[in-house]
């Protein structure tokens, strides 16, 4: 019964987030920007057939997969996963149906099984991509040595019991998941939680698609937003 009553309470969501969807859209805010830092981070970035974007720098041993948020072009998150590979951290950027999360959260499944190379996995996403890398990990949270969450909440799983560690970054001007909402909900996140508020930070500036409607005026760069996040990723995989 449990069960059923999640399975209809998932359903909701996907169609409430696919109603968003037709509203709502945010493209990527300057290709040329986006793909001029990625050269100059001089990483190997390969497409693959399901359009999953694979970043990869000087190792293969620890990886991260990333769900997007909601709405948000995925390509905007390349110059955050060029980031991470310079820092070591293989990077799977995942394309997902009509840009939600929530219409395929367990793809991170169909990447883990085509690199076994890879020792240490860790699961992540931005805003909505979060919430449902939370939902996907509350099940799968064996396979992962930790989760990543952007600016994000985990209000749809309670992962405060299980073993895993998690690392919890939001900007201070967030005007979406504001300091407010993520304490509210804090209490849902693992026990072994690392947190870091970005002096200055808002809720968009953790990829290139402008600023999001209703988001905080943010005090510091794009870049040095995606920057500082991925300095903070990479100590919490080391």
């Amino acid at each position: 019964m449990a069960e059923l009553k999640n399975i209809l309470i998932l359903a909701s969501i996907a169609v409430g987030a696919i109603l968003l969807y037709l509203a709502i859209n945010y493209n990527i805010s300057d290709k040329l920007a986006i793909n001029e830092y990625v050269k100059n981070q001089n990483v190997t970035r390969v497409e693959l057939k399901d359009k999953t974007l694979v970043f990869t720098g000087s190792s293969n041993e620890t990886a991260m997969i990333f769900y997007p948020g909601a709405n948000v072009e995925y390509n905007a998150y390349e110059p955050l996963m060029a980031a991470c590979a310079k820092r070591g951290i293989m990077s799977f950027l995942i394309k997902m149906p009509l840009d939600l999360a929530s219409l395929d959260f367990n793809a991170a499944n169909r990447i883990k099984k085509y690199f076994p190379d890879v020792k240490n996995w860790y699961i992540a996403g931005h805003s909505h991509g979060g919430q449902f890398a939370a939902v996907h990990v509350s099940k799968f949270y064996k396979d992962y040595k930790g989760i990543i969450m952007l600016a994000s909440i985990s209000s749809f799983k309670d992962l405060s019991k299980i073993d895993i560690k998690a690392l919890s970054i939001i900007g201070s001007e967030d005007g979406i998941v504001t300091l407010d909402i993520y304490k509210r909900y804090k209490k849902k996140l693992p026990k072994d939680l690392t947190e870091f508020i970005i002096p200055g930070g808002c809720h968009s500036y953790f990829a290139m698609y402008g600023l999001q409607k209703k988001d905080g005026t943010p005090n510091i760069t794009n870049v040095e937003q995606i920057e500082l996040t991925a300095d903070k990723i990479k100590e919490f995989t080391s």
